[in-house]
């Protein structure tokens, strides 16, 4: 994948397995806060672009998510 077009370097998602997927988006999310916090201004958009790409991935794989009735607002009032 090319810097010039707008994308984060790596794989394209949607020729990641569910696996690799998965690692890649827990990753992604492990490191958010230091590059946030540290990170260049090109570190944080490029950050911001791979996950955005790897969720939208995600989301299409799996339209219909499990949803923990825990971690919606009804579920979080009632406890």
């Amino acid at each position: 994948m090319s810097h010039d077009d707008g994308r984060a370097p790596g794989i394209d998602p949607r020729d990641l397995g569910e696996e690799t997927l998965l690692d890649e988006l827990e990753h992604l999310h492990a490191t958010r806060h230091v590059t946030f916090r540290h990170g260049s201004d090109d570190a944080l958009a490029a950050h911001d672009r791979r996950t955005r790409e790897l969720e939208a991935e995600y989301l299409r794989r799996h339209p219909n998510r499990e949803v923990d009735p825990a971690r919606t607002r009804s579920g979080a009032r009632e406890r």
